[in-house]
């Protein structure tokens, strides 16, 4: 860029700086939004709450459903796969 176009550009510099920064905040959203630990951990809790006897087999199933149908649009996400 030559000197005149960023003299005339000046101005619009914190626009592109927001737009830079909102880029990078939902960069990090989508990143922890489809990250499948938080799912797997949780999935695993369940397992040890129900061994424990503190949530029924109804419960179990059905939370279970929910978090194998999160790891699924995950996984379909991570592969590019529109759900």
């Amino acid at each position: 860029m030559g000197l005149l176009t960023q003299l005339a550009t000046l101005p619009l510099a914190p626009v592109r700086g927001v737009a830079w920064v909102m880029e990078r905040v939902v960069e990090a959203a989508e990143n922890e939004y489809y990250d499948p630990a938080p799912v797997e951990r949780e999935l695993a809790a369940l397992e040890r709450a129900l061994v424990a006897g503190d949530i029924d087999e109804e419960t179990f199933d059905r939370r279970e459903d929910e978090l194998l149908d999160r790891l699924d649009e995950i996984r379909a996400h991570v592969q590019g796969v529109d759900t």
